[in-house]
């Protein structure tokens, strides 16, 4: 049996640094001051902070994979994906998804290269309404054992304005990538191993989740055959319960970073190849403060929350899939 730890984190404003000639003119324009005082020496201290919690993963093994959001370019990604293989000497290689958020931030998912080959196929759907969302980002993963496992990275639109007024924007997203995932199953067929993955904006039991995208708590509906739609599974109900989130806004927890998983991985059929094994927020002690347990985030300099020992305003996720072994 091979296993697969997985994570996700949305790193907090991963940006290249302030005036970089590898950002476009229009988008330094449109960040204005938010980049004021973001040197090399600040990015490199975010990348080592960065770095020194992700080396903590899967017992200082590292994460085999790992989704991530708010990062800029490629170019922070190779600084980040360098410290990584430096720390926990590996492989690491990435795929981004340079969209048109009009803050310049992306998603892209990080593997090992020794354990997954060195290419991987993508897919982007991107949704236009009023302001382009960021792109959904599709990953087909390919083990070593012959499976595919296909991976949908998702930065849902932001509660800024409002959690109701913001929230057309995110059903929006949920109902075309609940469509998308219809196209998936046609074109890889029903036992398609799907795991979607993201900062969603909205809580396991938000409609936008629950109704549009059809990602429930329920595991025998999920399960049956007698359904004719195709719901998956959101593992992070478990910690609703918990007085625990990834993210806190005020004193209340969030359950904003989420894991889905689909059928065919929920399944107990001996022949699919793939089986949830367990769930974990990562909550290290440097990685929280303070009686509500709130994300020590690290900021931008020209904020009064600028914190060079700081990592982010999310917590990292975690989830394990078991995966049976090529027979020979």
């Amino acid at each position: 049996m091979t296993k697969h730890h997985i994570y996700w984190w949305n790193l907090e404003n991963l940006f290249d640094v302030e005036n970089s000639p590898r950002r476009s003119e229009f988008l330094n324009n449109h960040l204005g001051k938010e980049l004021d005082g973001w040197s090399a020496t600040i990015l490199h201290q975010k990348i080592a902070n960065l770095t020194a919690v992700i080396s903590k993963f899967n017992n200082g093994e590292g994460p085999d994979i790992l989704g991530v959001c708010e990062v800029e370019n490629e170019y922070v990604i190779e600084l980040l994906i360098d410290a990584m293989s430096t720390a926990l000497n590996k492989n690491y290689g990435f795929v981004i998804s340079e969209g048109d958020d009009k803050r310049g931030i992306d998603t892209a998912l990080i593997y090992d290269k020794k354990k997954y080959g060195p290419e991987q196929q993508t897919f982007s759907l991107r949704i236009i309404k009023r302001n382009t969302t960021r792109d959904l980002f599709q990953v087909h993963i390919n083990t070593a054992n012959g499976h595919k496992l296909i991976c949908i990275l998702n930065h849902w639109p932001s509660r800024s304005g409002g959690e109701l007024e913001s929230e057309p924007f995110r059903i929006m997203v949920a109902e075309n990538l609940s469509y998308w995932i219809e196209r998936i199953y046609e074109e890889q067929g029903k036992d398609a191993n799907i795991i979607l993955m993201g900062d969603f904006n909205d809580n396991p039991y938000n409609k936008s989740i629950t109704e549009y995208l059809m990602a429930i708590n329920n595991k025998a509906l999920v399960k049956s055959s007698r359904v004719r739609l195709k719901y998956f599974y959101n593992v992070m109900h478990r910690f609703l319960d918990a007085q625990i989130g990834t993210f806190v806004f005020g004193n209340t927890y969030n359950m904003l970073d989420q894991f889905m998983i689909s059928k065919s991985i929920l399944s107990e059929k001996s022949e699919l190849p793939f089986k949830l094994s367990t769930t974990e927020i990562i909550a290290y002690p440097e990685l929280t403060s303070g009686s509500y347990q709130k994300p020590v985030k690290f900021g931008r300099p020209n904020s009064s929350t600028f914190n060079e020992n700081g990592y982010s305003d999310h917590l990292p996720i975690k989830i394990v899939l078991n995966e049976k072994d090529a027979t020979v």
